[in-house]
């Protein structure tokens, strides 16, 4: 019978987050202005970012990804292989390497699902050797970003029903499939399946995961 094991990416294969991911790109544009006024708008901006991600996280989506208005598109994909090689591909934790390894030998397909950019997500996931991967993609008119995600936007109960479709189109029982994620945003994705795992679990998630029985994997 067909299995699937569905991950999250920040914080459960990788040690990195989309903010950290942003800032590879503001340091990295290049007229000097426009560099310093992204970079100073991030760092103020980010109380207001951690008090969206508490309220949801698609209130954070949409307030976040506006920092990317006026970038280009080529230069977002040019940059996501280079932040890969020279930034993320040192920050994914090892165990979580040797977990994918042993879930391909169990007989698991190994399908990526993140809310982070697909220009992030590509060669991470080519690296990883996923199967397949689905990730957040940004608008763009003219070759230009405009801020605005297109739909669906991976996040909270999108990321499930997501997985639903997915799982249902492949002929897939969910209760035969594993999720693995590490925040309370994750909990839909995580009870569909009948294995579900919490990785470097927030308080919200670990406080779930015991009570349900769910293991924990502490990941560095």
């Amino acid at each position: 019978m067909q299995k699937i094991a569905f991950y999250d990416l920040d914080g459960t294969l990788l040690d990195a987050n989309v903010i950290h991911a942003y800032a590879y790109y503001a340091l990295s544009v290049p007229n000097l202005g426009n560099k310093l006024s992204r970079t100073i708008k991030l760092v103020a901006s980010l109380p207001l970012y951690a008090w969206a991600d508490k309220k949801g996280r698609k209130l954070f989506n949409d307030l976040f990804y506006q920092n990317y208005k006026g970038i280009g598109e080529d230069r977002l994909w040019v940059l996501g292989e280079e932040m890969f090689e020279t930034f993320l591909k040192n920050r994914i934790y090892q165990e979580q390497i040797e977990l994918i390894k042993r879930s391909k030998q169990e007989g698991y397909q190994q399908v990526l699902v993140t809310g982070a950019l697909d220009s992030i997500a590509a060669p991470i996931a080519k690296y990883l050797g996923m199967d397949d991967w689905v990730a957040n993609r940004l608008e763009f008119l003219e070759g230009e970003a405009t801020g605005n995600l297109l739909p669906p936007i991976f996040a909270g109960p999108e990321k499930a029903y997501w997985m639903q479709s997915y799982a249902q189109s492949k002929g897939v029982d969910l209760k035969q499939c594993r999720a693995y994620a590490d925040s309370a945003s994750d909990i839909p994705m995580l009870t569909i399946v009948g294995y579900p795992v919490a990785v470097n679990p927030d308080d919200q998630l670990k406080a779930t995961a015991d009570a349900h029985n769910w293991p924990i994997i502490w990941a560095k």
